[in-house]
């Protein structure tokens, strides 16, 4: 049995939380697509990102890739052949 398949509750944890930071950044996205000269949501979007980007780092360094295709790396051995993958869950 892999060992992903034994994934403890702060998996689920970090995922809702990528996953609340992805939501938001989309909605400031179709936000700032209409409203290019707002500082204040300009900010906020870098913010975000930043904090999206260290939350995708820290959950991969204990759980693994997210993205494929070279957006994320893998440790050794290849990971993507364990489950559940993040969109699974």
């Amino acid at each position: 049995m892999s060992s992903r398949a034994q994934i403890d509750e702060n998996y689920y944890k970090k995922l809702e939380e990528l996953q609340q930071l992805d939501f938001a950044l989309v909605e400031l996205t179709l936000y700032l697509d209409t409203h290019p000269n707002d500082m204040q949501a300009l900010q906020q979007f870098n913010q975000l990102a930043q904090q999206r980007h260290q939350c995708a780092f820290h959950f991969e360094a204990q759980y693994g890739p997210l993205l494929q295709y070279g957006h994320s790396y893998s440790k050794y051995p290849w990971q993507w052949a364990e489950s559940p993958w993040p969109w699974q869950v």
